[in-house]
């Protein structure tokens, strides 16, 4: 039975951290400038825990075994300031080159989950962003045979404004510019999926 490697950890766009709840820093994938002193999110998933292995359901149709329907989300610890949410999943290896498999923004701070599949029915203000397969929504993990395990990290941030101004098919670096700034807390969920 194919499976996808998930591991957690606790912080706001994606990251290579421990599988414990932090703040961003040098390891963290999307580090965004300045934002050293933000409040830690705690993200987590019901599907798997922390360095577990989960079905391959949330991989990508392709990936033996997978369906491609997004992993149940839930976090906590968002100030009441926030006007917004971003949600992202990106693929940390060197080969992958920050592959974006999923952006969410503008979802409203009252927002606590995401459910199982909830990619593609999401409700306004929320935008599924063009992932890196250039697909809208998300694109599960689809690690080349042979090319070893791939972290990803799911990160959701917090932010200080109602509507990210971003392209509909942006980079990894493009995320990281635009919630420059704008970060009041995030928090990652680390995970990895390999063939």
């Amino acid at each position: 039975m194919s499976i996808c490697v998930i591991a957690l950890a606790g912080v706001v766009l994606a990251g290579c951290a421990p599988a414990d709840s932090a703040g961003p820093g040098a390891a963290d994938p999307l580090p965004a400038s300045g934002e050293e002193e933000a409040l830690v999110l705690d993200v987590t998933s019901s599907a798997f825990r922390a360095d577990e292995r989960i079905s391959a359901r949330s991989c990508r149709a392709g990936f033996p075994g997978g369906e491609n329907v997004s992993p149940p989300l839930k976090w906590s610890g968002v100030p009441d300031s926030a006007r917004s949410l971003v949600v992202t999943m990106i693929d940390l290896h060197p080969r992958a080159a920050e592959w974006l498999h999923w952006a969410i923004v503008d979802l409203s701070p009252e927002s606590t989950s995401l459910a199982e599949g909830a990619s593609g029915s999401l409700a306004s203000p929320a935008r599924e962003l063009v992932n890196t397969f250039g697909e809208r929504g998300y694109g599960g993990p689809q690690p080349p045979a042979g090319s070893g395990d791939h972290t990803y990290a799911i990160a959701v941030y917090a932010l200080d404004t109602a509507s990210l101004d971003i392209a509909e098919a942006p980079s990894a670096a493009d995320i990281r510019r635009a919630v420059s700034g704008h970060v009041l807390a995030w928090g990652t969920l680390n995970g990895m999926a390999g063939r």
